[in-house]
């Protein structure tokens, strides 16, 4: 199956537009252990009741499937729900394709698009348009304001809109032609390992834990604990937290909210103690 741009159906037309206005829903509900995959989860519906029309194992799996972590920049959002939306679809025309594979592609996008996005909109975009905007405030424009919004918001709501195609369009060519080629497989373990380093760049960055607590003999500290423990291993303690919470969720079964929970009281406890 090969498409071209321009060349949809007018069924995948109809679904284009409703992904371009479910996406502004993505970040609407927010959990910390799903971030916005509700809203990934409710941009793509239409093409799950399409594409899996008649098959409702296979629609419940890529529903499940669709709720998985999903946190990037909402300008290349668009994007990326094209490219699995692409991706389903082979997978409900298709029955030896590797389920897997989607989120595995998924995972990889989110994180150098993010970076990508947050530079050129939020870093470059944005400090340019409120530049404009503020000099014309300052000369008295009362136009100002929408000047900034004009300036900011067209070309990101310009990019949503043709991403999404675009991420479809190219996601039907390039993943049909690797899967015909034999690279799928490839692909999904590149795309694994990116995910994990992403993941494990994240615990490094947002876990946090530094012990308070020294050894200490006649008034004077004769031993860091903090200091010994990054001469072990820097990041050790967050590491064992993130991973031993990851034991408790995958193996024990316990919800990631009294994960949570007790993660909270563990750090006021250690607070209290003085310890970290």
């Amino acid at each position: 199956m090969t498409q071209h741009i321009n060349t949809h159906t007018p069924t995948e037309k109809t679904l284009l537009k409703q992904l371009y206005w479910r996406s502004f829903t993505l970040y609407a509900a927010v959990t910390p252990s799903k971030q916005g995959a509700s809203g990934f989860s409710y941009a793509m519906q239409p093409f799950l009741d399409v594409f899996y029309k008649g098959d409702e194992k296979k629609r419940k799996d890529a529903m499940v499937r669709q709720m998985s972590y999903f946190n990037t920049n909402i300008a290349m959002y668009p994007f990326i729900l094209g490219v699995v939306a692409s991706m389903e679809k082979e997978n409900s025309e298709k029955d030896d394709f590797n389920s897997e594979s989607i989120n595995g592609i998924k995972t990889s996008l989110m994180g150098p698009l993010a970076g990508i996005g947050d530079s050129v909109f939020w870093g470059v975009l944005r400090t340019l348009s409120a530049g404009i905007a503020v000099s014309l405030a300052q000369a008295g424009n009362v136009f100002a304001p929408i000047v900034f919004l004009a300036l900011f918001n067209l070309p990101v709501q310009w990019l949503r809109f043709k991403g999404g195609e675009l991420g479809y369009t190219l996601g039907s060519n390039y993943i049909s032609n690797l899967y015909e080629n034999g690279l799928i497989n490839i692909l999904t373990k590149a795309a694994s390992i990116v995910g994990l380093a992403m993941v494990g760049a994240m615990t490094s960055q947002m876990v946090v834990l530094d012990i308070k607590w020294n050894m200490v003999m006649d008034g004077e500290v004769v031993m860091n604990i903090q200091e010994m423990l990054d001469q072990i291993f820097v990041g050790l303690i967050p590491l064992s937290i993130t991973l031993f919470s990851f034991y408790l969720l995958k193996k024990k079964q316990i919800s990631i909210n009294y994960l949570i929970v007790g993660i909270i009281i563990l750090g006021i406890m250690l607070s209290v103690l003085g310890i970290a």
